[in-house]
């Protein structure tokens, strides 16, 4: 897939996202110095679904997805950041949260790991 698509792509995704110029361009630059996440986006991009084959410490983008969903569930009902309800939100933010594991993926598997939502009796 050309480099000029994927921008493309990432732009708009952006745009539907909420998300402006400078988050695009900074992602971007973060996903052409991954190449497993990149191809992975490049395959969510001619597929509008998820390989799964890119891993951090073994978490794949939609473990991503859950994990933020799960833990992010107050805020989502509360929609104070227009990501309820919006799937581009939730794929860019997750594809970026993967790209950022990367770099200190055992902080982010612990917060995984540790902080799940509040929808399970005895959680407190």
């Amino acid at each position: 897939m050309e480099e000029k698509t994927v921008i493309h792509f990432i732009r708009e995704l952006c745009r539907y996202a909420g998300e402006d110029q400078l988050f695009g361009e900074r992602f971007f630059k973060k996903l052409l110095k991954d190449q497993e996440i990149y191809q992975e986006f490049i395959y969510y991009i001619a597929n509008g679904n998820f390989a799964c084959k890119a891993k951090v410490a073994g978490y794949t983008v939609v473990d991503v997805m859950i994990w933020q969903m799960d833990h992010f569930k107050a805020r989502l009902d509360r929609d104070n950041r227009g990501t309820k309800q919006n799937g581009d939100r939730m794929v860019l933010l997750a594809f970026d949260t993967l790209l950022n594991m990367r770099e200190d993926p055992e902080a982010y598997a612990a917060k995984i790991q540790g902080e799940t939502g509040t929808d399970y009796p005895d959680k407190y």
